[in-house]
């Protein structure tokens, strides 16, 4: 990513979008079914798991707002739709960490991953969530 280095720190959403690490300032997933998934954000979801190199991530739809946790299910389309495309295409995605905890929360940019799966499974809430699993690229 030109002008971002991986572990950048960026203390809030316009930061971070001015940067054009991740553009959307509300949505976790940008991209189009069409062209695929530019990058993501992590951990905002119940389902979420960061094991470093390899994530498993929650797609979007369904949530309780700024509650994190599954209200409905998901369907594959939108953002989710473009995470498929990514798989299907094999172009990477940029992965942007939240940081929510502690007293200055922020966002860290994590660098290329590639989409190796995806699912429709339950998630902790009961509900049927679209599932990545994320590798880093390179």
């Amino acid at each position: 990513m030109p002008g971002a280095e991986v572990g950048q720190v960026f203390a809030n959403r316009r930061a971070r979008s001015d940067a054009r690490v991740h553009r959307p300032l509300q949505a976790g997933i940008c991209g189009s079914r069409e062209r695929g998934a530019e990058s993501i954000v992590v951990g905002w979801n119940e389902d979420d798991r960061d094991h470093g190199d390899e994530i498993v991530f929650t797609g979007r739809g369904g949530r309780a707002l700024y509650a994190g946790r599954q209200v409905e299910h998901q369907r594959f389309e939108r953002g989710n739709a473009a995470l498929v495309t990514s798989m299907t295409t094999g172009r990477p995605v940029r992965l942007v960490r939240f940081e929510g905890g502690g007293r200055a929360p922020g966002y860290r940019y994590g660098g290329l991953f590639r989409v190796e799966e995806c699912s429709f499974e339950k998630g902790r809430s009961g509900f049927l969530i679209c599932r990545y699993r994320l590798v880093r690229s390179g």
